[in-house]
């Protein structure tokens, strides 16, 4: 099984971000993977103000930035003490994308560990634009955490829909969470059965055309998961008819899920920087942290 060997984790420093931190030391410490903790300081406000403050604006602008590396460097070394493990620091200046974009490429981070929210965070608004624009443009995968950090993951929920990512999902799960339980959960839809109904078909007919698909999927996930290279019984194995939004949502609670891992689309992704509609309703409305792969 592959190994994961870097992560990065950005924060705002704010209180919810510090979730985020801990929870890619815990990730680190399980996988044995290197760890750098990025802030990037927007320092454009400071810039506007020097017309209005001359020189003050400079000097604020220094306090700002030693304010924040000392800061980063706390945190990183509480890190050091509850979890034994050394991270590298880096504080930017600039464009948070742009200059996340650098720290990956740099580092050649194979996952970005965010929080759902900082100290701007509306909750019904899709975790903000800010984070949308990350995921939507984000290279390798980005974990998304929403929970404070007390363990390790332990049951890991892959929504799959037989599209290339879906293999790509599962293997994400394993170098995240390498001894957690994997749920593979399938939802389908009968095709064409409002038209089966109009034209007069019966119930019972319609009922074996849905215990039919129900076995194709099952099928389908039990060659997903060979494909994956899942050992035989590894993975519990959900099969549900309906909405896979809302099934989603329902298996994390049944289940007791600690993490989704999904990716940015299914079978219908029309655009690179967009989400897939199922994509942001998990991210918006599930309780539990969310990888999404690319």
């Amino acid at each position: 099984m592959l190994k994961l060997k870097r992560l990065l984790a950005a924060t705002d420093l704010s209180a919810p971000a510090r979730h985020a931190v801990e929870r890619a030391a815990l990730v680190s410490r399980e996988t044995g993977a290197a760890l750098d903790v990025l802030h990037v300081a927007d320092l454009a406000p400071l810039d506007r103000l020097r017309h209005l403050m001359g020189n003050s604006a400079d000097e604020l602008k220094q306090r700002v930035l030693e304010t924040a590396e000392a800061r980063l460097h706390d945190l990183v070394g509480s890190l050091q003490n509850h979890y034994g493990l050394s991270a590298a620091a880096h504080v930017a200046f600039g464009s948070l994308l742009a200059e996340l974009a650098r720290a990956v490429e740099a580092s050649k981070a194979e996952l970005i560990v965010c929080g759902a929210r900082g100290e701007s965070f509306v909750r019904h608004i899709l975790l903000g634009s800010t984070a949308e624009r990350m995921l939507s443009r984000a290279k390798c995968p980005m974990l998304v955490v929403k929970q404070a950090a007390h363990e390790p993951y332990r049951t890991v929920l892959v929504p799959v829909d037989f599209s290339p990512s879906s293999v790509q999902a599962i293997a994400n799960a394993r170098l995240v969470a390498p001894q957690a339980r994997l749920v593979l959960l399938h939802a389908f839809d009968l095709p064409f059965e409002g038209h089966l109904r109009y034209a007069g078909v019966e119930d019972e007919v319609i009922s074996g055309y849905r215990r039919q698909a129900r076995q194709e999927a099952i099928q389908n996930l039990k060659a997903l998961s060979e494909q994956a290279g899942l050992p035989p019984y590894e993975a519990h194995i959900v099969v549900q008819q309906g909405s896979p939004s809302t099934h989603i949502i329902e298996q994390e609670q049944e289940a007791d899920c600690d993490l989704i891992v999904m990716g940015k689309h299914g079978q219908s992704m029309l655009d690179e920087f967009f989400l897939g509609s199922v994509t942001k309703h998990v991210l918006a409305e599930s309780q539990c942290d969310v990888l999404v792969s690319v």
